[in-house]
């Protein structure tokens, strides 16, 4: 029976984003690779920090049995990973995908350099020793936070092209998402810790949701910014401090608003031009991915209400709940009006950035329809005093 590859990347893209435990995440991977594209065995090295090497971290099928998993730890300065981060981009077989097969034939091939093919005989000498007939990095950014070796098919056939892409892009998605995941382990341990190396965490993981979006660099420190200014006119126009808490859970769920975004794949976040209605409903889906992304962190609770509510209407015309008026909470009408107001003054794929201006008077005139007319006027009042 063929495999829709399409259909499993999506799915496993989805799963992904919930697992903060990178282990675990690893082993669900690697566990679906032997299984749907009945391989005889998948590994997967995960870079150790206490080790300064790639631990074998998971293996199964046929290799499993007879490798023990604390067995085997590549030095990071090993041959096979200076490999991979020397060819990184500009991949000498034009996929970043090493076949056992291409290596060999490689080492007679003239336009290859000398010292490649060092490495090579190298790489290839470890893949013998793993019964390994292919191996994909994981890269992140400029990092290599592992790699993933296969052994053959059960049929005993090639594996085609569409395979391997499939093999490379879920692998792509592994690297982002072990790197979420052990965001999320460092977040967690953080609650336990000072507040402030909390939040520079926080910051962190909001870094990774924008390294999606090629457009929107900086987009949640300045929604942040603006968030926190609104709320502090607030307090000083009702001469009334707000509870310290609340103001942390908006800076939280400032920070962390589209969080959800992990979960909605990069051609639609980046595409230029018109949405189709699938592909609206898909980023529509962010607010709830972000907040079931959340949940199983206790501490922050507080935040999910911006996070879940950030796109709803005053009119009642928004998403996820449809809510109106004062059924909005506080926290997400004031980081309605700061990501309006910074997403019209950014520069977008399907469009060119508003002038400060037109955006300032767009948010007026959707006051009471779209934004908090409460909210609009303390971003009103701080806009004609030249706060931002």
């Amino acid at each position: 029976m063929s495999i829709d590859y399409k259909k499993e990347l999506e799915s496993a893209a989805r799963n992904m984003i919930f697992v903060h435990d990178p282990d675990l995440l690893i082993k669900m991977i690697v566990r679906m690779m032997v299984t749907k594209a009945r391989i005889t065995h998948a590994s997967f090295f995960l870079f150790n920090k206490e080790k300064q090497g790639y631990q074998l971290t998971v293996s199964k099928g046929s290799l499993n049995k007879k490798i023990p998993l604390d067995m085997i730890c590549i030095d990071k300065d090993d041959v096979l990973i200076r490999f991979f981060k020397d060819h990184k981009s500009s991949f000498i077989f034009g996929r970043e995908a090493l076949l056992y097969s291409e290596a060999k034939n490689a080492l007679n091939d003239p336009k290859i350099k000398p010292e490649t093919k060092q490495q090579l005989a190298h790489v290839i000498y470890q893949m013998e020793l793993l019964e390994s007939v292919v191996c994909i990095p994981s890269y992140f950014r400029s990092e290599l936070p592992g790699f993933l070796l296969l052994g053959k098919k059960e049929n005993g056939k090639k594996f085609v092209d569409e395979e391997l892409d499939f093999f490379v892009a879920l692998n792509s998605n592994v690297a982002m998402a072990i790197r979420n995941a052990q965001l999320f382990k460092e977040l967690e341990y953080q609650l336990d810790r000072k507040h402030q190396l909390f939040v520079r965490t926080t910051v962190a993981l909001a870094a990774a949701i924008e390294a999606k979006d090629n457009y929107t660099h900086g987009h949640t420190t300045r929604v942040t910014n603006l968030s926190l200014e609104i709320a502090q006119r607030i307090s000083q126009n009702n001469k009334k401090e707000f509870d310290p808490k609340f103001l942390e859970n908006l800076h939280i769920a400032s920070l962390l608003h589209d969080i959800g975004k992990i979960g909605v794949p990069e051609h639609i976040l980046n595409k230029r031009g018109g949405l189709t209605i699938g592909e609206r409903n898909r980023i529509k889906e962010h607010p709830m991915i972000g907040v079931n992304i959340l949940k199983p962190i206790k501490e922050l609770e507080g935040a999910l209400l911006g996070v879940r509510s950030h796109h709803e209407r005053f009119d009642g015309k928004g998403y996820p709940d449809g809510l109106n008026g004062k059924q909005i909470p506080l926290v997400a009408s004031i980081i309605t009006v700061a990501d309006s107001f910074d997403a019209m003054n950014t520069n977008r794929p399907y469009r060119l950035a508003l002038d400060k201006q037109d955006a300032v008077n767009e948010i007026e005139n959707l006051r009471g329809k779209q934004f908090s007319p409460f909210v609009t006027d303390i971003f009103l009042e701080l806009y004609n005093e030249g706060k931002f």
